[in-house]
């Protein structure tokens, strides 16, 4: 296991934090600002469902959950409520991401978090053989291979709450 940081590699975060685990993936920089999620992914050379959106819910007072969803995908609230066992929950605030993640939205990630977060991955997630994922910095992206992705988040929940 390395301790190299993103500075001593000019890696991203994330990029930093898989190459420490030994996962195989490629960072991709954007030429300018992305409004919005075809824009990205075009950039990358992807269609929309490629692109993993990771969302902060936030379950009661210092506790929350970070589930991955595919693309364009939208959650079903009542699903989510189920599949994580919670009667209530909420998005997090730009605030509480930037505080729980050390990431902007936009950048967010499973990896490299300053903290343990639940983990749930929506089954729209495994569907494509290649995605990307946050960076944990705006305008860059991480690409590797679905399989690395869920090798990497290890006993993640795997749920339907599309």
């Amino acid at each position: 296991m390395s301790d190299l940081t993103p500075l001593d590699t000019g890696l991203t975060p994330v990029g930093a934090d898989l190459q420490a685990r030994g996962i195989p993936f490629r960072e991709f920089y954007h030429p300018g600002p992305i409004a919005s999620l075809e824009q990205a992914a075009q950039e990358r050379g992807q269609r929309p469902e490629q692109v993993v959106r990771s969302i902060l819910f936030r379950l009661a007072q210092d506790d929350y959950l970070l589930a991955l969803v595919a693309g364009p995908q939208q959650i079903d609230w009542k699903a989510l409520r189920r599949a994580v066992g919670q009667s209530r929950l909420t998005t997090a605030s730009a605030d509480e991401v930037r505080a729980v993640t050390g990431f902007e939205i936009g950048a967010v990630s499973p990896f490299a978090l300053p903290r343990p977060i639940r983990v749930v991955i929506d089954a729209s997630v495994t569907r494509e053989a290649e995605v990307s994922i946050g960076s944990g910095r705006r305008g860059a992206t991480v690409i590797l291979a679905t399989a690395d992705l869920l090798r990497a988040l290890g006993d993640a929940e795997r749920v339907t709450i599309t």
